[in-house]
């Protein structure tokens, strides 16, 4: 045991010596210690093969990848939750195909993808539950002839269970593949939060303002200040697509059992590990340090926004939804062929719509009481925004349990 402890102290120290005849780590790690105690070193191999051992140090690996990046995720989802919390008073506009829909809370834009990276560290979670289960003791492909006790390996090595076929131990990625799969949903959530950012950011919306650290200048115009953080989080997505998709391409012609191709698996994986992680910590860093325009979001807010409003007015005075959406568009052509805002209309154009328009329509002109009507769970009122934001914060201690 001395001698592993020692082997180990080189490794730790970067003092182990790589030599031209070592084929992989354990190769040479058996070298080093047939240097140190000679011939019973040789034993070391006994009931082993490179195939089982190397998709044990992966799962090992990926283990240890995998709570970190679960703990990178809870960080940021974390940031955003207090985020929301402490801008729960702030409206801005929903954007519904890219155009002015409806007035929302900012908190609500927040949460809707703290929501969704609550569903990836769910998704992580259980890729663990099938990467933590141990194949050495399966050999190359048929299994060992020696009496291995597995499951003493098993606990020894903190793995939930054993696998239950040694040609599926050794030759199937699909944890890896999963792992993958995970990754690139994940920078899906975050490019499309980065791409909704990106444009908060623009002169032409001034909702944002992101932090020195995290924008740069131009080589060229001094009056610039780029997103760059948050390009090159949409850009990684691209980046973890392709491992993923150039993986899959790998192990869609094999045959079964262990082949030489799947030394591919150990590139896509620790890439797609290092841009995830890289791109978690900076998302975190960019959502704690931005600067809302307060007064400019809710500048942005406009009556027609309000168009479903006045049907819901309607509605609440017996009319069918169907029928108060055509009348409530009939005064959104009213006010456009006026050209004035559908808030300006005057009594008589909206009586002339419909004779249900009195003069209680005036209270459908008020953003915050807009907002305020919807206030069933999910919603976009202080009332549910409020729960999601517990709700969140009750999960979120759950998992640091």
């Amino acid at each position: 045991m001395f001698c592993f402890v020692s082997i180990h102290g080189e490794w730790s120290k970067g003092a182990f010596v790589i030599k031209a005849g070592d084929e992989d780590i354990h190769t040479a790690n058996e070298r080093r210690l047939k240097e140190l105690i000679g011939a019973p070193a040789g034993k070391l191999h006994t009931g082993r093969s490179r195939n089982d051992q190397v998709v044990t140090d992966m799962r090992l690996w990926l283990r240890d990848a995998i709570t970190t990046l679960t703990n990178d995720t809870l960080q940021l989802i974390s940031t955003m939750v207090e985020r929301a919390a402490a801008e729960i008073e702030v409206l801005f506009p929903g954007y519904t195909h890219m155009q002015r829909a409806q007035p929302i809370r900012w908190s609500h834009w927040i949460l809707s993808h703290a929501v969704a990276l609550r569903r990836d560290v769910e998704r992580l979670l259980e890729i663990k539950k099938r990467v933590n289960v141990l194949p050495l003791g399966s050999g190359a492909i048929a299994g060992t002839p020696f009496d291995i006790d597995r499951e003493l390996l098993q606990k020894e090595l903190a793995f939930d269970g054993i696998s239950l076929n040694s040609m599926d131990a050794t030759g199937q990625r699909d944890f890896v593949v999963e792992f993958l799969f995970w990754a690139s949903l994940c920078l899906t959530h975050l490019s499309k939060m980065a791409e909704d950012l990106m444009l908060y950011s623009t002169k032409e919306f001034s909702f944002i303002a992101l932090s020195d650290a995290y924008s740069t200048g131009s080589s060229l115009m001094p009056q610039k200040k780029n997103a760059d953080s948050l390009e090159l989080i949409r850009s990684k997505a691209g980046r973890v697509f392709g491992r993923c998709a150039g993986f899959m391409m790998t192990l869609k012609g094999l045959p079964s059992t262990y082949n030489k191709d799947l030394q591919e698996d150990k590139e896509a994986m620790f890439d797609c590990y290092d841009t995830v992680q890289a791109v978690l910590q900076v998302t975190t860093g960019v959502m704690s340090t931005l600067k809302i325009n307060q007064s400019v979001m809710e500048a942005a807010l406009s009556p027609d926004m309000l168009a479903t409003d006045l049907a819901y007015f309607l509605v609440r005075k017996g009319v069918p939804f169907r029928e108060a959406h055509g009348i409530s568009g009939k005064a959104v052509f009213t006010a456009e062929s006026k050209n004035i805002a559908l808030n300006q209309l005057t009594a008589e154009d909206l009586s002339a719509v419909s004779p249900l328009f009195g003069s209680d329509v005036s209270s459908v002109w008020d953003y915050r009481s807009s907002v305020e009507q919807y206030s069933a769970p999910g919603g976009t009122a202080k009332t549910s925004i409020t729960a999601q934001v517990e709700h969140l914060r009750t999960w979120l201690k759950k998992q640091a349990q």
